[in-house]
């Protein structure tokens, strides 16, 4: 079979495979042909959201999920044993997929979103988000937020610098899940351009608290899938640090929502599937709602805030704004040994080099960091190597 015959085969199956997925679909649910890009592609032998997926799949970012924290670092146990970012990535992938699969939603779009939703995160989980934030405020390249980081990644970091050119529905996806807010309902904004997109990155950026909607339902069922993959997870983690026990969890929520991760899991998966099938949003029961409020105030109040998590928080702060400053001054003075330049800047392209100024590309090598990337670089640093130092 020639080449030209295998391509004529591979279409045509797409198509049959394409249109019998889609006949199972939700009038609700996003189809493939409605997928959008900024830089129009040919069509393949996969759906434009698969093609997505793939892309972020074999990115490097994807790659740096695993060293990067969740919510517990400097723990004392083996890495294995707590929640990478990789780990929580895939949690809510599956999660999500699960409620797209009963509400006949798009499940390699909603698959894209999740995969790439956390991109941005930056080493050390939110407590690095908001020491990096401070940081590239007073270079005047406005607040570092995740969600926006982990776009600016697939649009102008990927691949060398020149971006993934992901849907305009993946992107919005990305963008769009915020999944610190506490939302009972999820009702996608359709109506949506890229500059409304802009317009939200320039807002957040300046500081404004504002919320923007997903664009598609699939965009709706990730980030809800986002909070459900987290809030028991992060309780088990704390749990097999000693930071809490599991009778610490109010009596009620135990028998409402579960003691478990896996428990928590079931009851809020069901609970969006029963109260979203064939609806144009996706929700929780006020009841379960209520609920997972009360848990996630439980969360915040023993696990994020916990005191115990915090003690090294002034060393970390430091440690942003040292390579921080010192990563600048090098990219200012074009110091080519430098590691921003060995490890980041050598790799990326004309295009990402002139279209981005010199606090941006330190942002955008610290952003990418894992935390044990950032400790060695930071060691490099402040620590004199005494084999080289002195007379022989």
């Amino acid at each position: 079979m020639i080449t030209s015959d295998k391509d004529k085969f591979f279409d045509q199956v797409y198509r049959e495979v394409t249109s019998q997925t889609e006949s199972y679909l939700s009038k609700y649910a996003t189809r493939s042909s409605q997928a959008l890009r900024l830089h129009p592609e040919p069509e393949g032998p996969r759906s434009p959201f698969a093609l997505d997926r793939d892309r972020i799949l074999y990115s490097g970012a994807f790659r740096r999920y695993s060293g990067k924290t969740q919510v517990i670092y400097f723990a004392s146990q083996l890495d294995e044993t707590l929640s990478s970012r990789s780990i929580h990535t895939l949690s809510v992938s599956q999660i999500a997929r699960t409620i797209g699969k009963f509400l006949s939603l798009n499940q390699e779009l909603i698959e894209s979103i999740a995969l790439a939703h956390d991109l941005g995160h930056s080493p050390f989980g939110h407590d690095g988000e908001m020491f990096l934030s401070e940081v590239c405020r007073e270079y005047g390249i406005g607040e570092y937020h995740h969600h926006i980081q982990s776009l600016h990644i697939v649009d102008r970091v990927a691949k060398k610098g020149t971006g993934l050119n992901l849907t305009f529905q993946v992107r919005d996806g990305i963008l769009s899940h915020d999944g610190e807010v506490h939302d009972q309902k999820l009702e996608p904004q359709f109506s949506k351009t890229e500059e409304d997109l802009q317009q939200y990155i320039r807002q957040r950026k300046n500081g404004e608290k504002i919320e923007m909607m997903p664009m598609t339902i699939e965009g709706c069922v990730m980030r809800i899938s986002d909070t459900i993959a987290y809030i028991g997870q992060d309780i088990e983690d704390a749990i097999r640090i000693g930071l809490i026990r599991r009778t610490d969890i109010p009596l009620e929520l135990r028998k409402n929502l579960g003691s478990t991760n896996g428990e928590i899991i079931d009851t809020l998966v069901r609970d969006v599937v029963y109260n979203s099938y064939n609806q144009p949003f996706v929700c929780f029961s006020k009841e379960v709602a209520d609920q997972l409020l009360r848990l996630k105030k439980f969360n915040y109040r023993y696990i994020y805030h916990n005191k115990h998590l915090k003690k090294d928080h002034a060393k970390i702060r430091m440690g942003f704004r040292l390579l921080f400053d010192l990563f600048y001054a090098d990219v200012k003075n074009n110091q080519r040994r430098s590691r921003v330049f060995k490890d980041f800047l050598e790799t990326k392209s004309e295009e990402y080099l002139d279209k981005t100024n010199d606090a941006e590309k330190v942002r955008d090598y610290i952003g990418g960091m894992t935390d044990r990337y950032f400790a060695k670089v930071l060691r490099e640093l402040i620590i004199p190597d005494i084999e080289t130092v002195g007379p022989e």
